[in-house]
């Protein structure tokens, strides 16, 4: 389905460039809301430049950050203040997550890079009971309502970017330095795949190319 013709795209991306923010960020005050104000320990998977698991420090006794990408964790590390409770490891999310329980997963950005299934259930195992997971996925456009709300998207796109930039051109966020890819699933694939391994999971389309999942162990 095309809805803006090649000239407006590449005036999108001109402007996007010059105006640089990050879309993940922007759910970030989100993802507090979705938890306590206190918890023990979080993991956060798919950490990028470190800035939830700063957020997350806030309420947390201890925060275990990982992503597979050394450079970014090296920049997340120079971030930090050393007298945070975070602790940034480079580690590889389908082989393996740092030994739980976590009484809070979250994960941004990042669960279209792995085996969307096994994650889930690994998130899953990981989680203390009465925890919550807490994702903000991509998913790849497919009916008239994902079509729109990505037609909604880019006016409010060129205006957060101005406005966080207050009109004037910015340098890239460092968390949107690292590499990134499309997403295969669709929203209902998606939506599928959640019912049979979180069953009872909140999920919900957002702007800005994203949708959200909120899922409470028992």
């Amino acid at each position: 389905m095309k809805i803006l013709s090649p000239r407006v795209l590449r005036a999108l991306e001109r402007f996007n460039a010059a105006h640089p923010w990050d879309h993940n960020a922007h759910y970030h005050r989100w993802i507090l809301r979705q938890l306590p104000r206190r918890f023990d320990r979080v993991l956060d998977v798919g950490s990028g430049s470190g800035d939830l698991a700063r957020l997350l420090a806030g309420r947390a006794d201890s925060v275990e950050a990982v992503d597979s990408d050394p450079v970014m964790t090296g920049q997340a590390q120079k971030l930090t203040p050393s007298g945070l409770p975070v602790t940034l490891t480079v580690a590889d999310a389908t082989a393996g997550l740092p030994a739980g329980p976590y009484d809070v997963i979250t994960c941004v950005a990042t669960i279209h890079h792995l085996p969307f299934s096994q994650a889930l259930t690994r998130f899953r195992r990981h989680l203390a009971p009465g925890g919550t997971l807490v994702i903000v996925g991509l998913f790849r456009a497919q009916t008239p309502v994902d079509h729109l709300l990505g037609v909604v998207a880019i006016p409010a796109n060129v205006a957060m970017g101005w406005l966080k930039n207050k009109g004037r051109p910015s340098r890239r966020p460092v968390s949107m330095t690292a590499l990134t890819r499309s997403a295969d699933m669709t929203f209902a694939d998606v939506v599928r795949e959640v019912r049979d391994v979180l069953p009872g999971a909140r999920l919900r389309r957002r702007l800005f190319w994203r949708y959200t999942l909120v899922w409470k162990q028992p």
